[in-house]
């Protein structure tokens, strides 16, 4: 064969190559299982491989607009753990990134503002200057061209020098969170901040219709104030390592007792982070729920397949449609 023959055969051997795997690419996107859209009829694993991996994956916020959403990403164990966000360009969904301002702290529990231009978090960061503080605060940062400015941390009168967790926020800009405080009644409890005036109050505690003397936290409130999903870790209604209730207010304005969302949603692994979508009518949480397998394991090979899956009981981000919860 001659000299020039073969290097024409390479160069279209190449460029059919090329046209392949741009076609697969274009075709078929990675990121296609990825959803917002569309309510679950059913209890279903939210991105799988791409947002839930074997990673440990918790705390999804999905932008007002519907074309961004940041979720929490941590390693196995939770030692390091970033904001990764995605968003939705020419209705494909972009790969997992980590957030400009992430990365080097230990940041969780993202939540946006109801126009999508502020983003609230949970960081260990060290605040107010303070070198030597390491404990968990609440934060906010401003959209800014292509990324998210500098953090900054909220007052004194939210952020003290014991945890606050877990910011979410009604469109009048009341904060609702989970901290521990002489105050409360419980190991951990959840309060809210009055945003009035242009600055968040004193914070009051929730009445004994949501805490109690276990363990209640990562509280979402819904726009209109009137639903608080939770969890809690250690009622005598709890089916495992930590459940899902919500509250209502009444007609009189008051919260009402709070109800298990049952097994539909709860499991016996822990199971808390909530949010909702109400555009799509979806309800997501964090399980770190996984399948019963009690089968002998013949096979290194197998051992490793199932401790690389995704359920391998860390945590998972899940979707379930609001009604489907029958509450």
């Amino acid at each position: 064969m001659s000299k020039t023959k073969y290097i024409t055969i390479l160069l279209l051997n190449f460029i059919l190559f090329n046209c392949q795997t741009k076609t697969k690419k274009k075709d078929i996107p990675v990121t296609n299982t990825i959803n917002i859209t569309t309510t679950a009829n059913q209890l279903t694993l939210f991105g799988e491989h791409v947002i839930s991996t074997p990673l440990y994956e918790r705390d999804l916020a999905i932008s007002p607009q519907g074309n961004e959403l940041i979720y929490t990403l941590g390693d196995y164990k939770q030692n390091r753990r970033c904001l990764v966000y995605l968003t939705k360009e020419e209705g494909v969904w972009t790969e997992p990134q980590i957030l400009n301002i992430s990365g080097k702290y230990q940041d969780i529990e993202p939540f946006y503002s109801n126009n999508g231009n502020r983003l609230y978090f949970a960081s260990n960061r060290p605040i107010y200057n303070d070198t030597t503080r390491n404990d968990y605060n609440i934060w906010y940062s401003n959209r800014v061209n292509n990324g998210w400015s500098n953090p900054v941390a909220l007052d004194s009168i939210i952020n003290t020098k014991t945890d606050e967790y877990y910011p979410s926020l009604s469109h009048n800009g009341n904060l609702y969170f989970t901290a521990t405080k002489a105050s409360g009644i419980g190991r951990e409890d959840i309060f809210m901040s009055e945003f009035k005036d242009g600055k968040f109050q004193a914070p009051k505690l929730l009445p004994e219709a949501i805490n109690t003397t276990a363990f209640e936290f990562n509280a979402y409130i819904n726009p209109e104030e009137n639903i608080l999903i939770f969890s809690s870790f250690g009622r005598s209604d709890g089916l495992g390592g930590g459940d899902l209730y919500i509250s209502r207010k009444d007609s009189l304005g008051q919260w009402t007792a709070s109800k298990n969302l049952g097994k539909t949603v709860n499991s016996d692994k822990l199971d808390y982070c909530p949010f909702v979508d109400w555009k799509s009518n979806n309800f997501y949480f964090t399980s770190e729920r996984k399948p019963l397998n009690n089968n002998k394991i013949d096979h290194v090979k197998t051992l490793k397949a199932l401790s690389n899956s995704p359920l391998n009981g860390y945590g998972n981000i899940y979707k379930i449609g609001f009604d489907k919860l029958k509450l």
